[in-house]
């Protein structure tokens, strides 16, 4: 069976690579006897899942973020002196 420390690094890796059957297995039983470790990794799961929203939100507001015609004219005539 794996220890805390072991089920706490298998977790963040499985942000970066598919674990294998006997590592999500491992992880399984630890998470029976260690309410810890199942609490870290639902967590963990929620903070992947805000960061995803949020990036998500950022990119929507950033495709709405276009100057008016205006204030293109401002920006490019300050830019020249006039």
């Amino acid at each position: 069976m794996y220890t805390c420390k072991e089920v706490t690094h298998l977790v963040l890796e499985k942000q970066v690579r598919r674990l294998s059957w006997r590592e999500r297995l491992g992880i399984r039983i630890h998470y029976l006897v260690c309410d810890a470790c199942a609490r870290f990794a639902q967590q963990m799961q929620f903070l992947r899942q805000a960061a995803r929203r949020y990036a998500e939100r950022h990119e929507v507001e950033e495709q709405h973020m276009a100057l008016t015609p205006g204030a293109r004219k401002r920006i490019r005539d300050k830019l020249r002196g006039t």
